[in-house]
């Protein structure tokens, strides 16, 4: 019969997040994430599996507590709101972290190698969720008038994704508040852009 745990598994999990998202996946060894944890190696690999299995526990929990937590708050606001609010929140997430940590998910998505599209996956299928949502809020405030019909629900959700990304990895070495704060207003113009006119022949 198997024995039961003798840790609690949400707070090792939020342990190996912590040392993942610290050190990077490569750099974080067996070693380094038993420690945090505060478990024994063999009770590591008997509770996740291998140090990839854990990763993509790690990053399942880091998405839920995060990107997931997120959604279910702003599902009340206006398409627009939800949109603003949503990248407000990442830029004082950014800002209020001294350790300069960046994003877990969007660092991982940068760092691990072309050869394991294992765990390239796992991060673009949540980056894809993500994408996916800003298309399904962009589409929502055309059909009530908030956001312009200028450009098709699909390519502001791509313009957004790729201005997270790029707010969430500036904001490792420069977390300064004007610049994260400018980008993301300038990203939002796309929201009142005109229509474009018709041409006569």
């Amino acid at each position: 019969m198997a024995r039961p745990r003798e840790f609690d598994e949400a707070a090792v999990l939020d342990a190996a997040v912590a040392c993942f998202w610290e050190r990077g996946y490569a750099a974080a060894s067996v070693r380094d994430l038993a420690g945090e944890m505060g478990i024994a190696g063999a009770s590591l690999y008997n509770a996740f599996g291998d140090k990839r299995a854990l990763f993509r526990r790690a990053l399942e929990t880091y998405v839920e507590q995060g990107f997931a937590a997120r959604i279910v708050r702003l599902a009340e606001l206006p398409p627009r709101a939800a949109i603003e609010t949503f990248f407000a929140e990442a830029v004082e997430k950014s800002l209020a972290d001294p350790a300069q940590r960046g994003c877990m998910l969007i660092n991982a998505a940068a760092e691990i190698p072309a050869d394991d599209p294992e765990l390239q996956g796992a991060a673009a299928d949540v980056l894809r969720e993500i994408e996916g949502y800003f298309r399904d809020r962009a589409a929502a405030g055309q059909a009530e008038g908030s956001i312009s019909t200028r450009y098709a629900a699909a390519d502001i959700a791509r313009l957004l994704l790729t201005s997270l990304i790029g707010v969430r990895i500036l904001a490792r070495s420069r977390p300064e508040p004007e610049l994260l704060r400018g980008a993301v207003r300038a990203a939002f113009g796309v929201f009142d852009a005109p229509l474009q006119p018709e041409t006569t022949p």
